[in-house]
């Protein structure tokens, strides 16, 4: 194991020899990267768009939990195959064909590292007093710096991270409660079809966003981790974290209305008292908070595009300088889209959040099917760069399978720049979500069930790997 603690690998395979920690580092970094200001911007749009709070929170929940299994189905992948989650999708879509789903990932990056900079660029801002276009590039530069590090850091962030905001998070709860009271919040137990299926798709969307990145963060657990403890650990991390969160932000609207639209950073700050150093501090966990998910939206973006470039490279390893380089590119698109999408951040955000679910629930699904059904676990992972290989450079079932489940959302999507023909007959809700699991996953099995001449026997390592070893919980 290295005792550098800035990472060597990029979307090479961890040997054996460097795998260290335990499943339980999921929940802790699932958990610090849920308690944060988007995720409670995330829970009060559920309020904002009209739902009551009581009815909301139940919502959320369970689109926490659905997506947050997804999710958790994914991390699980992690210490078996010891890759990259999107390295993996080149056994669906060919070494090539990959890069089709992981332009989408990119751009979801963008969009997600542009999202938290608007808000944790208001909480630099305010706590250096140099404004908020200053406190986003400020932090961008921190989070590159931070993504640069690597594993080892944001682990350790995440540990950090997740202390700390769980204190202020039950501090401004306390807050929070003092100003408005529970029982008047949760009063109002009117149940709109339309607005509760709205708001398990924003938290469904906020998991599932996760799924192509959160096995990077679990590759480096000893290869006898257990599926089981994996899946487990981070799924509760992620409902736990986020739940907590957007509950918060689902009362915090219902409590503010309209003061809270626009303001949400001052607000919640504003919810400690008033006291210089209780503001202070609120605008640091602010900013912590984003810090932790922003690292891992650049370092994910970072891992993404390296797969995209090698599979027509050939090329699985990186110097320090090519990793620099392709984390400030992440740096410098994702300060640019926050600098020129910051006054309209909100409206924005609930539109991006489920236009990205459109994409990522049918990549979801065809590889959670492929791994867990058709090849159950089995790969060959010196394959996965070897466009002559066993998977080929571009599979057109799993093409296909993907295309159609995008498209056949279309029509069950309601967004402000498009809303599918479904919707109104629906009452408004939108379940493209539901759709772009179901098809995708049962296309997918009736294409490539029979489709075993790239399925190995058993898992075929890279020649400095060992076999692997039964598994067990930890």
């Amino acid at each position: 194991m290295p005792d550098s603690l800035v990472e060597r690998r990029s979307i090479d395979v961890v040997p054996d020899a460097e795998r260290h920690g335990t499943a339980f580092s999921q929940f802790t970094l699932w958990v610090g990267a849920n308690l944060q200001i988007t995720a409670v911007v995330t829970g009060a749009l559920a309020v904002v768009f009209g739902s009551g709070a009581f009815w909301a929170i139940l919502a959320l929940l369970l689109g926490n939990l659905l997506g947050g299994t997804v999710m958790a189905l994914h991390s699980a992948q992690g210490p078996r195959l010891g890759l990259p989650q999107m390295i993996s999708s080149r056994a669906q879509f060919g070494v090539r064909g990959a890069i089709v789903p992981l332009l989408l990932v990119i751009v979801m990056y963008v969009g997600f590292f542009a999202s938290g900079s608007v808000l944790a660029g208001q909480a630099v801002g305010e706590l250096t007093h140099l404004g908020d276009t200053t406190g986003i590039v400020l932090f961008a530069l921190i989070t590159a710096v931070t993504a640069t590090v690597g594993y080892r850091l944001i682990h350790a962030l995440g540990r950090i991270a997740g202390v700390i905001c769980a204190l202020a998070f039950v501090y401004l709860g306390i807050r929070l409660l003092d100003r408005a009271d529970l029982a008047t919040l949760l009063h109002d137990r009117t149940f709109d079809v339309p607005l509760f299926l709205l708001a398990v798709s924003l938290s469904a969307s906020w998991q599932l966003a996760f799924g192509p990145y959160v096995a990077d963060y679990s590759r480096y657990l000893p290869r006898s981790t257990s599926a089981r403890a994996t899946f487990s650990w981070t799924l509760a991390g992620t409902v736990l974290g986020s739940q907590w969160s957007m509950t918060f932000g689902a009362l915090a609207a219902a409590a503010a209305g309209d003061a809270f639209i626009g303001h949400e950073v001052s607000y919640v700050v504003g919810l400690g008292g008033g006291a210089a150093v209780v503001t202070s501090l609120l605008y640091f966990v602010i900013a912590l908070g984003k810090l932790t998910v922003n690292v891992l939206n650049t370092y994910g973006g970072f891992m993404s595009m390296v797969t995209s470039v090698s599979g027509f490279r050939g090329r699985t390893t990186l110097s320090p300088r090519g990793r620099a380089a392709y984390i400030a590119a992440i740096m410098v698109a994702g300060t640019a889209v926050a600098l020129l999408g910051k006054d309209s951040f909100l409206s924005s955000f609930k539109d991006f959040l489920l236009f990205l679910l459109a994409f990522f629930t049918p990549w979801s699904a065809i590889n959670l099917v492929d791994y867990y059904a058709i090849a159950k676990e089995r790969y060959d992972i010196p394959a996965l760069s070897d466009p002559n290989g066993r998977y080929g450079a571009w599979r057109w079932k799993a093409l296909i399978t993907y295309a159609v489940g995008v498209l056949t959302q279309l029509p069950f999507l309601a967004t402000h720049f498009y809303t599918g023909p479904f919707v109104e007959p629906l009452g408004g809700a939108d379940i493209s979500w539901i759709v772009g699991l179901v098809v995708p996953a049962a296309l997918y099995w009736l294409l490539a069930r029979k489709d075993t001449d790239r399925v190995p026997d058993r898992m075929i390592l890279a020649p400095d790997q060992t076999e692997p070893r039964p598994a067990t919980a930890r």
